[in-house]
């Protein structure tokens, strides 16, 4: 939420030298400034390691190393050129895995290695020997003739399956590890001395090889001992301690993933620019299609071709700069015309180099080989998204700020009054005392719990800001208890560490101790949150973490959290701030109410703790598209719970722009409206009557389809499928699909086709599917598969298409909340396919306990149409839930008349149901079933 205005309408108040510096760091309004944030040139690490170029590595195996036990392959490498050594482990693991670990055989001290992110020890599976001589090894990786050949000099790993590589590790010789050594400008400490020693015994040779020392004549460069940027000093007091390694993808053009970034969804080459760069930052107003860090940073990226899809997951939390290349890269369309006519020799390829400023090289290789597989690997390393309460699924009305209880009560009047469903209003840091988190404003929000009560009368919700900077003073509760228990982040000589946000003068509290997170869980306390109620959630924002003065407006990386530099685990705080919020909600319900928490910072494994969003964006048509592959992003690598504030945080949106944003968001999986606080109001009924009316049909979509939604999310917690889905994953072989990202799917179901473009008159949507026909679900007009279809739009048009062979489950009748709509009765909309067959599913619970897990307290069931009958039967046989709900209404669309229909239930009764049929669009709608929708039942078409 950072932005010059914003700044200098706080800290006007805070005087004249802060206001100048203020002036001179964020100049440029309205506008990311790039000189802020670093390049690669000047990111010394990245700079030296990009320098290498692709050519025989300097690493070879000692083969005589090697160790072969039941669960993992150990050998030494060798640099011949100083003479260090690393220790290579190779783990197969369970699912179609290869897990990759890389440290130095001893370092003077530990080098970081990630914890917390994986939810287990991931169970390996034997490796076997296949054969060996002096070039290297083969081993067996199981299934589908799959064999990972170790190379010795240079060192090189290949996974093939039959004749075909699949991937290759260090095949262009960019492997480069910068070993931990002794200052040589510096005394060195007797323990120092004894370190060295220890380090260079560990480098002698084994036995038969010729005798080898570590060489300490290595060339001393620019930033590897201390760097400057700007006005910042990096002092580096372990030196350098950056990695690196290549892999090759044969046959490879397309690659996705590793978000954050405002760019397209296929991630493009890098060569001649920065590399993609993952680094937790606030950036305010951040450009579109650039490879910029942002605010999370999951180092997971997935290959996909039409022949398979593979992940490769590089578990690292410090700094990291990715590039890509590729040999097709650049070529002309005629180019490529040529190649098709005359027969190209060269096979695709896509080379990715992955460098990170320290800790170890600890990768997982996701062989797939299709997408689901991937995702469902990639699950079982990192967990599922969590399983959110459904009325988080519903409508948001947030801006920076509600001014007072009557402001909120004024809002919630509004929508009300316009007939426009919400779940949760929102307050940010102005509802605070003084910007101390945990407390509210004595003079604008006096009776906190009145404000609640309020909206628990209407089946409504509240969600206030809680950010991890807290204002140093010595009244503050939470500072002092902080403080006493030594609980913050420490500087480079052992002081607490302290910056500026938005109270002034903050400490960091050191989420990545248990200890810490303990106690902040235990803060979310209905008698420690004073004001705080069952009804009201948590947004943590700035949790990068955002320091105004820091360097890129982020923490000093020689910071400390325990022994372990904020270098080492930057892109972990983030995580560790939702994740001990997420248990705090959890605790204070004694273990029974799921919680939701929205972050701004995440890292591999949030998807476990709620949901993400995509920042301070502005009110800008690229930044409405940019929305789409950013939450599709997200969702390829396990965070399903993603959106972007509706309208632009910045600026203020066009009529057009605005009504275009609300539609696009109603079929994005977290939907929230938000502003800055320099924006003019923008509640949905403030742009006439007919805008009003085009927000409240957007928004009642969504209300219809949560049924929906929330039977995704059940399957994205319980798989690690995306809720939100690129196009290629369904049709993984359909090459037109590969580029795609201003289109997507719901589950496999629904097709969606924002309107992104000012002044539209139609879009081009492509309907993938050979076979296959979708529905529209707005006039249940149908279309066959595999082809583009041009729409023409008007302001009332949202692009959307049910998958013929679809049943979809919605609630017509949308009320003020989705908590409102609990008992409410379903529609069924069948979608009919060629061979006039359909499935999906209903899935019910009580919306917001975890007694769905526990108790095993839900409906689950599989509605099936075939051989003219429609059927709902149990999936679930061991759980134990009843509903009130009831089935209202059935659509079939692309039927034939019946003569007449028959409902059967469970106990034998057999009853005619009304129906009306429209030949004209093969629509036969059955009217008030009524039957249970948790009981079996069928109904016969005749």
């Amino acid at each position: 939420m950072m932005d010059v205005h914003g700044y200098a309408n706080y800290f006007e108040r805070m005087g004249p030298l802060l206001v100048l510096w203020l002036a001179v760091c964020l100049s440029g309004t309205w506008a990311v400034d790039r000189g802020n944030f670093k390049t690669c040139d000047q990111s010394a690490f990245c700079k030296r390691q990009r320098a290498l170029k692709p050519g025989q590595s300097p690493y070879r195996a000692l083969l005589e190393t090697l160790e072969l036990t039941n669960t993992k392959l150990t050998l030494q490498l060798i640099n011949d050129n100083n003479k260090v050594r690393l220790l290579l482990e190779l783990y197969r693991l369970q699912g179609n895995m290869t897990r990759v670990k890389i440290n130095e055989l001893k370092p003077l001290k530990p080098r970081f290695e990630v914890p917390d992110v994986l939810i287990n020890d991931p169970p390996t599976e034997p490796l076997s020997l296949l054969s060996q001589d002096e070039n290297g090894v083969v081993l067996s990786l199981g299934a589908d003739s799959q064999r990972l050949i170790v190379s010795a000099k240079p060192f090189r790993l290949d996974i093939m399956e039959g004749r075909e590589v699949l991937l290759s590790l260090n095949s262009r010789g960019l492997l480069a590890f910068e070993h931990l050594r002794i200052r040589k400008d510096t005394q060195v400490d007797p323990e120092g001395t004894e370190k060295k020693e220890e380090t260079d015994a560990a480098n002698e040779p084994a036995g038969g090889e010729e005798e080898e020392t570590v060489k300490e004549d290595e060339k001393v460069e620019d930033g590897m001992w201390e760097e400057t940027f700007k006005s910042h000093k990096d002092s580096k007091p372990n030196g350098p301690s950056s990695i690196s390694l290549d892999f090759s993808l044969p046959g490879v053009e397309n690659v996705y993933g590793i978000p954050e970034h405002a760019d397209s969804l296929k991630l493009k080459t890098t060569d001649g620019g920065d590399p993609y760069r993952l680094f937790n930052l606030d950036v305010f107003q951040y450009e579109v299609f650039n490879p910029m860090a942002l605010y999370g940073a999951i180092p997971v990226m997935l290959s996909h071709s039409a022949q398979r899809t593979m992940g490769i997951f590089w578990l690292n939390a410090a700094e990291t700069w990715v590039d890509i290349s590729s040999n097709t890269a650049g070529k002309t369309v005629f180019g490529q015309m040529l190649d098709y006519v005359q027969g190209s020799s060269e096979t695709p390829q896509t080379d990715v180099r992955w460098i990170s400023e320290s800790g170890i090289i600890d990768v997982f290789i996701m062989l797939g080989p299709t997408p689901t597989d991937v995702f469902s690997q990639y699950a079982s390393l990192t967990g599922t998204q969590a399983f959110p309460p459904l009325s988080s699924l519903a409508y948001h009305q947030c801006r920076w700020n509600y001014n007072d209880q009557e402001d909120v009560a004024a809002v919630d009047q509004g929508f009300d009054e316009h007939d426009i469903p919400y779940d949760f209003i929102w307050l940010d840091i102005e509802h605070t005392d003084g910007k101390r988190y945990f407390t509210w404003d004595p003079h604008k929000f006096p009776q906190p719990k009145d404000m609640l009560q309020g909206l628990v009368d209407k089946r409504r919700k509240m969600v206030t800001i809680v950010d991890p900077h807290i204002k140093v003073d010595s009244n503050y509760k939470i500072h002092n208890e902080i403080r006493s228990k030594g609980f913050y982040v420490k500087n480079k000589d052992g002081g607490d560490y302290e910056g500026w946000c938005w109270p002034g003068n903050s400490g960091y509290p050191d989420f990545t101790n248990p200890e810490m997170r303990a106690w902040w869980a235990s803060m979310f306390a209905y008698d420690q949150y004073e004001g705080s109620m069952e009804n009201m959630y948590t947004w943590n924002d700035m949790n990068e973490p955002s320091v105004f003065n820091g360097p890129e407006v982020t923490m000093h990386k020689d910071a400390l959290h325990g022994k372990w530099e904020n270098r080492d685990l930057h892109n972990l705080y983030g995580l560790y701030v939702q994740r001990a919020t997420a248990e705090g909600l959890i605790e204070r319900s004694g273990g029974v109410e799921r919680p939701f928490v929205l972050t701004r910072a995440f890292f591999a494994g949030s998807q476990r703790y709620g949901a993400v969003w995509t920042g301070d964006n502005a009110a800008e048509w690229d930044h409405l598209k940019i929305s789409i592959p950013m939450c599709l992003s997200l969702g390829l690598v396990g965070v399903s719970f993603c959106g972007a504030d509706v309208g632009g945080f910045f600026k203020s949106p066009s009529t057009e722009l605005l009504v275009r944003w609300y539609q696009t968001g109603a079929y994005q999986p977290f939907f929230r409206a938000h502003a800055h606080l320099d924006t003019p109001r923008r509640e949905p009924w403030l742009f006439g009557p007919e805008n009003t009316a085009l927000i409240r049909e957007a928004v009642r979509q969504r209300y219809a389809l949560l049924p929906y939604w929330y039977q995704l999310f059940y399957h994205a917690h319980h798989t690690g499928q995306p809720v939100m889905r690129p196009l290629w994953v369904e049709y993984p072989q359909d090459t037109a699909t590969f580029s795609m990202d201003d289109q997507f799917l719901l589950g496999k179901d629904l097709l969606v086709h924002p309107v992104t473009e000012e002044g539209a008159r139609g879009v081009t949507a492509y309907l993938p599917g050979k076979g296959e026909v979708w529905f529209d679900v707005h006039t249940f007009q149908k279309h066959n598969g595999a082809q583009n279809l041009y729409i023409p739009v008007t302001m009332s048009s949202i692009p959307v298409f049910q998958r013929g062979g679809s049943i979809i489950p919605r609630k017509a009748r949308v009320r003020r909340s989705s908590s409102c709509m609990e008992h409410d009765p379903y529609t069924l909309f069948v979608a009919l396919s060629p061979k006039r067959f359909a499935q999906g599913e209903l899935y019910i619970d009580d919306g917001h306990t975890f007694n769905f897990d526990k108790q095993k307290q839900f409906i689950h069931r599989r509605l099936s149409f075939a051989n003219n009958a429609l059927s709902s039967r149990n999936l679930a046989p061991g759980s134990q839930f009843t509903t009130p709900s009831w089935i209202e209404k059935i659509v079939i669309l692309g039927a034939s008349k019946p003569s007449k229909v028959t409902l059967k239930t469970p106990d034998g009764k057999e009853s005619l149901l009304e129906f009306e049929f429209d030949a004209s669009m093969s629509v036969l709608t059955l009217r008030k079933p009524g039957v249970n929708a948790g009981v079996d039942w069928t109904v016969v078409l005749q």
